[in-house]
């Protein structure tokens, strides 16, 4: 049967209350009485309820984190800086992967809130707003990571998304392709836009037109991707070149030239973004637009816990620099 205080109480010979301010570090306690309450707890392995503690206006040291799929190494990346960095703040993570279904997140949100955690750190791509607002209101600390709601007043730590999308399609210009199809993920996603817009922006920087019909929209899956690359690649004029918006499409994209009997990068040159451990693993290695991620979880992470103690007030938008890693994918 799990212990309670009041074993804890019983055994070392003191009172509930006395070992309520063991727990919490507050009262006038001997160095021998906190000594003997902590030998007791260790000896009974008691744990103290976070849900009590909370009651009590004390925090719980959570935070929850809302990813849309954990099996994307992109957000596991991410889960694990985040993780890392909870760690070393004393914090403990409860990380909830929601495939950015609406009635999951709401779902996930509602669980976190009955658990009293201390802040929620949201790496999924909510539309709802009203849902994030509510949370604002009820002034639970907040922050965003890889995601940008610009109407929100909440921390938010992302990369450039314009950068890297101009980034990745001015190497496939300099390569001298002419025909650059990009596939995105959901249009409705700030971070999809700005890399479209920084596509453009690099093909008129090329003097080359811009093609909607190049433009692709995948869910975030190797299998979107491979779709998505099948249909544009068997047209009568297809693409020399793809930009895949995140390194799952660009593996489907490859896998879908392989199966036409294409080339990489002799017949189609990839370049995915991210850069996560897939990258490194196919062959050709991909070339792709590195996210620094173990900063970005670092730094959100760092955000809401000064917001959660109370160290300030004024909320932040940190934009981080993505950076183009040239492998041999693309030529």
């Amino acid at each position: 049967m799990k212990p309670t205080i009041y074993d804890v109480a019983r055994e070392a010979g003191v009172s509930i209350a006395t070992v309520s301010k063991v727990i919490n570090g507050t009262g006038r306690i001997s160095d021998a009485t906190r000594k003997r309450v902590l030998e007791v707890m260790k000896k009974l392995d008691y744990q103290p309820s976070v849900v009590a503690s909370a009651l009590t206006g004390k925090s719980t040291y959570t935070i929850g984190l809302l990813i849309p799929d954990l099996a994307n190494p992109f957000f596991a990346e991410i889960a694990r800086s985040v993780e890392d960095r909870c760690h070393e703040h004393g914090f403990n993570l409860v990380i909830c992967s929601t495939d950015n279904n609406p009635e999951k997140e709401a779902q996930y949100i509602s669980l976190l809130k009955q658990k009293r955690v201390d802040g929620i750190i949201v790496a999924t791509g909510i539309n709802d707003e009203a849902l994030l607002k509510n949370l604002v209101k009820q002034k639970i600390p907040l922050a965003l990571i890889a995601r940008d709601m610009p109407a929100l007043a909440v921390d938010t730590v992302l990369v450039d998304d314009f950068l890297g999308g101009y980034l990745a399609t001015n190497h496939l210009t300099g390569l001298g392709h002419k025909r650059i199809a990009i596939i995105v993920e959901n249009l409705n996603l700030m971070s999809s836009k700005e890399r479209i817009r920084g596509y453009r922006y690099a093909l008129e920087e090329a003097k080359l037109p811009y093609d909607e019909d190049l433009v692709l929209v995948s869910d975030f899956t190797v299998e979107g991707g491979k779709h998505c690359a099948k249909q544009v690649l068997q047209r009568e004029q297809p693409p020399t070149a793809i930009f895949a918006c995140n390194d799952l499409l660009a593996i489907g994209v490859m896998q879908a030239a392989y199966e036409l009997g294409l080339r990489i990068p002799q017949d189609l040159s990839v370049v995915g973004f991210d850069n996560t451990i897939l990258a490194t693993i196919v062959d050709p290695q991909l070339t792709t637009v590195a996210q620094p991620i173990q900063d970005m979880g670092r730094q959100v992470v760092d955000l809401l816990i000064q917001e959660i103690k109370g160290e300030k007030t004024v909320r932040q938008r940190v934009v981080l620099l993505p950076e183009l890693v040239v492998r041999g994918s693309a030529k």
